[in-house]
Order: structure tokens, then C-alpha cells, then sequence
């Protein structure tokens, strides 16, 4: 492995703020900011936006799509006898 081409690989925290929710990892991130964590040492620390502690799809806080009621709202508006010309039956007859 050559030295010169591979980055930095090191230890850095990686903190959720809106969560409250720290995680320490190993990384290429960089950053000015410090931290001492738990184990006594200092690490950079990284503010995410969002992670698996406030996403809401892993926080179970998802909203579902109302698909049915989307179809039925388009239908009362523009009219639902769509599926008697799509089926191909022949009313004169």
C-alpha cells in the first residue's frame, strides 16, 4: 500500500444535535471541532443533520401515503367512468 495516495483514516465522532445521539467511528471526515469522549481521549466531532437516531423512517414517525384516498379525490374531480372505455365494451350493440 502506498502511503502517499491513500486519506486519513482516523477516529471521529459523528454527533446528531437535534437527537442528542454521539457515535464514535472511524473515518475520513475532517473537522476544526473536538470532543472528549467517554473513554477520556479527545476526537474531531462531526454535526450531522440527521442520523438513524431522528430520521424519521427508523424512528417509526414515517407518514404513510394515502394512495386510496389520492385515486378517489382524482376520480370525484375529474370523473370516474374511465374503466368502461378502457375495457373496450361496445354500448351500441
Amino acid at each position: 500500500m502506498q502511503q502517499d495516495k491513500h486519506p486519513d483514516y482516523h477516529s471521529v465522532v459523528f454527533r446528531d444535535r437535534a437527537a442528542g445521539y454521539a457515535f464514535l467511528t472511524r473515518s475520513t471526515a475532517a473537522s476544526d471541532q473536538t470532543i472528549e469522549w467517554d473513554d477520556g481521549r479527545t476526537y474531531p466531532v462531526v454535526d450531522v443533520e440527521i442520523s438513524s437516531e431522528s430520521h424519521p423512517f427508523y424512528t417509526g414517525t414515517a407518514r404513510t401515503v394515502d394512495t386510496e384516498g389520492r385515486v378517489a379525490r382524482f376520480e370525484k374531480r375529474y370523473g370516474g367512468g374511465g374503466q368502461d372505455k378502457a375495457s373496450g365494451g361496445d354500448d351500441a350493440s
